[in-house]
């Protein structure tokens, strides 16, 4: 049996739960094919402190809960599942999850990024052994130990701090000289006596055989080779957007991020719009990824003419 509604949105961290509240808050019948855990990133998160409302900060997964029970208020459903096909070469578009199909009139697509790797052999080995791409999972198995983390952006920050409440210590590996991080997070990562900063370095090899003994790093100026013992390590240098499923059906560029208009939310095919870290390049934040929501439930609201 085949399901119609007005708009379905994939995804359902901040991007796609404020599209919801919006979508559901104007009447259009609304399907949020969610994942198999409501909240995206943020379900991985403790401590959201610039999100605007909460002077005291929220804990991630609470803010995700608070946003879902806002849009089932107003009539959103919500599917715990993945998407596994979608077709928009024609309107109504298709979406098959779980040997079910939807149809829809509009499509929003906020399925977020996912965790990039190094891509060494040595790490593949390795993970959950040692070595991991999410702190907040995994920092407390390394209380009192050695600890790097490997990346210079806002993630490797974020993520040396919160590690900073369990390790021995933590030491940043970036292969550049400077940061590419916002400036608060330096500060507060240069202010952190257990934090120290390996610079123009990268990892070439995780050590160890069946758990994590430490990492060979290499200079980048002068090619010298480097041991450092550790027993986690946590690769931070970026996500990769969750789009593969849409290539050859919407416009993609070449690090898999859709192209949007000049208003950040409309694709190549009309009536698919996108929100969230799928298209967005630069910022990353729950709060921008919020607002690209609700561009884009609005843009859904026109073009059905509702």
């Amino acid at each position: 049996m085949v399901t119609n509604y007005d708009l379905i949105i994939l995804g359902s961290g901040p991007a796609g739960l404020t599209a919801a509240i919006y979508a559901s808050r104007s009447n259009l019948k609304t399907l949020v094919i969610a994942g198999y855990e409501v909240g995206g990133q943020l379900m991985l998160t403790t401590d959201v402190e610039d999100y605007p409302g909460f002077p005291e900060g929220v804990q991630g997964p609470d803010l995700m809960m608070k946003m879902r029970k806002q849009s089932e208020r107003f009539g959103a459903e919500f599917l715990l599942a993945n998407a596994t096909k979608v077709d928009v070469t024609t309107n109504p578009f298709k979406v098959w999850s779980e040997e079910k199909e939807f149809v829809a009139k509009a499509l929003i697509v906020a399925t977020g990024a996912s965790s990039m790797w190094l891509g060494i052999e040595s790490e593949k080995r390795l993970i959950g052994k040692g070595v991991s791409s999410c702190a907040v999972c995994d920092g407390a198995f390394f209380r009192d130990k050695p600890i790097v983390v490997i990346g210079g952006g806002d993630t490797a920050l974020k993520e040396a701090l919160h590690l900073a409440k369990f390790g021995s210590s933590v030491t940043v590996i970036h292969r550049r000289d400077k940061l590419k991080a916002f400036k608060a997070w330096q500060d507060l990562a240069f202010a952190n006596h257990k934090i120290k900063f390996i610079w123009n370095n990268v990892v070439e090899e995780f050590l160890g055989e069946s758990k994590l003994t430490g990492v060979r790093i290499k200079n980048v100026v002068d090619n010298t080779v480097s041991d450092i013992e550790c027993s986690g390590a946590f690769v931070a240098i970026g996500h990769k957007p969750n789009t593969a499923f849409l290539e050859n059906q919407i416009k993609i560029d070449e690090k898999g991020y859709i192209i949007t208009d000049p208003a950040g939310v409309k694709t190549s095919v009309p009536g698919v719009f996108a929100a969230g870290d799928v298209h967005d390049l630069y910022y990353k934040q729950a709060v921008t990824a919020a607002g690209s929501g609700c561009k884009a439930a609005l843009e859904v609201e026109d073009y059905l003419g509702k």
